[in-house]
């Protein structure tokens, strides 16, 4: 679980860089990211798991290119994907694993939680934050949804929001409440869906981007839930 833990948090770390960073310091920010995973993975008796998420960290900035298209499409989120669902499945949280596993579990809402577990927790937050973002643009481009000319204002913004929405009241289990957001987006939505005309281009850019968001808010809480109860 740890090294699924700093993968996602090296990712989103890195993704988050390539984003806000101007690209010639972008540099000043991988390392410093870097050497937090390091720093949180020996701290947490997981240096080896710190290093074979870095890798992972390297080959999707390789892999997923943040503007340009890339070779692969979108076969580096399902690969992620996958690799995370193995691990969570395979190795569970270790009860009190390093230095900082050894001051947890601490106390939350939801009970005691392990070291790994929140580490885990972090790290899907922080993947979902840009990285969800990343994801949405190359099922866009593989699906070749082309934005529409008016384009839809905000969406860098109302997507990292959503994907945060969509995790907490999931793992809150306030299904209602999952439900009335994400009809409320389309309702929103729909006086510029009804305006597409013949083409379908708006509408096809929106369903698409709106279920891969939805898809990868929801798959992190899946292994959020699946990291509590392995």
């Amino acid at each position: 679980m740890i090294l699924v833990a700093l993968a996602l948090a090296g990712i989103g770390a890195a993704d988050l860089v390539r984003q806000f960073v101007p690209r010639p310091r972008q540099w000043i920010g991988y390392v410093a990211g870097a050497v937090a995973v390091l720093a949180l993975g020996v701290l947490g008796g997981a240096a080896i798991a710190a290093i074979g998420a870095l890798v992972l960290a390297a080959l999707w900035v390789w892999t997923m290119p943040d503007r340009t298209g890339s070779p692969a499409a979108f076969w580096p989120a399902v690969v992620l994907a996958v690799v995370c669902v193995v691990a969570v499945a395979l190795w569970g949280a270790r009860p009190e694993a390093g230095l900082l596993g050894s001051a947890w579990p601490v106390r939350s809402p939801f009970g005691p939680m392990p070291f790994d577990l929140a580490a885990l927790a972090v790290g899907v937050l922080v993947f979902l934050l840009e990285s969800g973002n990343v994801v949405v643009r190359a099922a866009l481009a593989g699906e070749r949804a082309e934005p529409p000319r008016t384009g839809f204002a905000g969406g860098r913004l109302i997507g990292p929001l959503e994907r945060v929405l969509v995790l907490l009241l999931t793992l809150t289990a306030a299904y209602p409440l999952l439900a009335a957001v994400l009809a409320a987006k389309g309702i929103v939505r729909f006086p510029e869906i009804s305006r597409d005309g013949e083409s379908g281009a708006r509408a096809e850019y929106f369903l698409v981007g709106s279920l891969v968001s939805w898809v990868t808010a929801l798959a992190g809480a899946l292994l959020v839930w699946w990291g509590a109860h392995s």
